[in-house]
């Protein structure tokens, strides 16, 4: 008997599948899946919607995978080829930094910015533990609100020890289904207690001698929230590498750029060193943030590295 239900778990090698009944169920893939798209690392991630076949033993098979509406990737890790899906059919994407405790980096933020517009996943922006900031911190803040606002992007900042922010967050996830991504430590699951206790999900503190976070998730899952909606919590990751952009194409998903790029000479301009320029020339007038025409050109860099 087939059953249909969506992947709530990966740890690799089993998958727990929810099934209309409200039953879990533990179930494995088939290898043929493995060898029909060998370009990632993982044919199948938590918020897919897929079709088990029951074992005698009382496990599952996924015999079916439905198509995504959508879904985040990145490049894989540790030296493996091709991409990583982090989450499948979801509502929103939440990338998440902290002020301190590991350092905010805008190149992540940027990085995860670039997937959403090329994978049409609705972004949002979340600038963690506001309560360490200082004076510095604070403007530095201030100015990536507003940049990112005036870029057309949702992005709020937070702290669990500001029950405002908690309930202004709380109330951009409920009757979603989201994922919240960033590096270890930025206090993803911290937030998720916060916002609903009786989670109780098991958190860690920032390491003193690196500064770095320690990872409590490790592997993906998804997440019911008491207060209504869904939630993928994904692993820490350092790194947010691209995939399937190609460098000319990547000013397409940086939007101060899609005005300027059409007064370039070349239909391929790069915008890092070409004459006659549109993008160049708009951000000697200072129409486009340093901060993001760095991003870019960081970008830009690793995608002609990878060719």
């Amino acid at each position: 008997m087939e059953h249909k239900g969506k992947v709530i778990q990966s740890t690799g090698s089993w998958y727990k599948v929810a099934v209309e009944s409200g039953e879990v169920i533990d179930c494995r893939l088939p290898g043929r899946f493995r060898l029909e798209d060998h370009q990632q690392t993982n044919p199948i991630a938590v918020g897919d919607n897929v079709r088990i076949s029951m074992n005698e033993d009382g496990t599952g098979s996924i015999e079916y995978i439905e198509d995504r509406m959508n879904y985040v990737t990145r490049k894989a890790t540790h030296g493996r080829r091709g991409e990583q899906i982090m989450a499948a059919n979801i509502d929103r994407a939440f990338v998440i930094q902290s002020v301190r405790k590991p350092k905010l980096k805008e190149g992540f933020i940027d990085r995860f910015l670039v997937t959403c517009e090329a994978y049409e996943v609705s972004p949002f922006i979340i600038i963690n533990k506001m309560d360490l900031a200082r004076d510095k911190d604070l403007k530095f803040v201030d100015h990536l609100v507003h940049l990112y606002h005036d870029l057309g992007y949702n992005i709020i900042t937070t702290s669990i020890q500001d029950e405002n922010s908690i309930n202004n967050l709380r109330e951009e996830l409920k009757n979603r289904t989201s994922v919240f991504i960033g590096p270890s430590g930025v206090g993803k699951t911290s937030l998720l207690n916060a916002m609903d206790p009786e989670l109780e999900l098991p958190i860690a503190a920032v390491s003193d001698y690196s500064k770095k976070g320690k990872h409590t998730t490790t592997y993906a899952r998804l997440v019911q929230l008491h207060f209504g909606g869904y939630l993928v919590d994904t692993p820490g990751i350092r790194e947010f590498g691209l995939v399937n952009i190609e460098p000319a194409e990547l000013s397409l998903f940086f939007p101060e750029m899609l005005g300027p790029r059409q007064h370039c000479k070349y239909y391929n301009c790069t915008h890092s060193h070409e004459p006659n320029c549109g993008v160049m020339e708009a951000f000697e007038r200072g129409e486009i943030d340093p901060g993001r025409y760095k991003s870019y050109l960081q970008i830009l860099e690793s995608l002609e590295e990878s060719n």
